[in-house]
């Protein structure tokens, strides 16, 4: 099994600055690029794209909810059409970015609550779909879940995904904080290569949960990221796809 290590970030806004995505790029095949909503700005999507182009790193958008103040983190109540509409415009003005620069937009990966909510909640899994086949491009999310059913139900390309730093509940579900904890490299890395060739991965109880993946993910914004992302990688060399 091969797997490619994925980022979420783009997450500045405006004079504030979130992460250091300059530091994280070397590290990562595949940056997922906030969309506005609940981080970045056009101009940091114009910048992270042109950093991800230097790298030679794909991009693919990380749309959600529109709760800049939340950070995405909230959940919204709102119908199949309007989410939907909501990742289309989202996704839209990523593109306009990657075009500019010649990239092709390589996935879509919800964020947040929005990720979240599509994976226990159909209509909200099916909003996501909708908008994912206006595009035609692969949807990242978590095996096991309304992700996977209702994506490949629908026809879609689905990459499962692991995250290196944050915790599983013993059904699998994801444990979704405000704020990311700082997690030990090592052990971050060695969960990582226990889902590669076991499939299987630790719950926040220690209980071990079926797990799989095709992408691992390291979030930007999590403390010590830069180190996290380097020893991820470094310990996962030999699991690597190739560029």
């Amino acid at each position: 099994m091969s797997v490619v290590i994925n980022c979420d970030m783009g997450e500045s806004f405006s004079i504030y600055q979130c992460a250091d995505d300059e530091g994280i790029m070397p590290f990562i095949a595949v940056a997922n690029a906030a969309c506005g909503f609940h981080a970045g700005d056009p101009l940091v999507m114009k910048q992270t794209v042109a950093l991800a182009k230097k790298h030679n790193v794909k991009v693919g958008a990380h749309p959600a909810f529109p709760d800049l103040q939340g950070f995405g983190r909230r959940e919204m109540k709102m119908g199949r059409e309007e989410i939907a509409a909501m990742i289309m415009y989202q996704v839209g003005a990523l593109k306009a970015f990657l075009d500019a620069e010649g990239m092709p937009l390589n996935h879509i990966k919800p964020h947040g609550a929005l990720y979240v909510a599509a994976s226990r909640d159909a209509n909200v899994a099916h909003a996501v779909a909708d908008a994912v086949e206006a595009f035609d491009v692969p949807v990242m999310g978590m095996p096991n879940t309304l992700h996977e059913k209702i994506y490949q139900e629908r026809g879609l390309k689905f990459l499962a995904e692991y995250y290196t730093d944050l915790q599983y509940n013993d059904d699998g579900s994801l444990i979704l904080t405000r704020v990311h904890e700082a997690v030990d490299p090592q052990i971050a890395a060695a969960n990582c290569i226990r889902v590669i060739k076991e499939g299987v991965a630790p719950s926040a109880s220690g209980k071990l949960i079926p797990m799989r993946a095709d992408c691992i993910c390291v979030h930007s914004d999590t403390p010590g990221a830069v180190e996290l992302a380097r020893v991820v990688r470094q310990e996962l060399a030999p699991y690597l796809a190739a560029a």
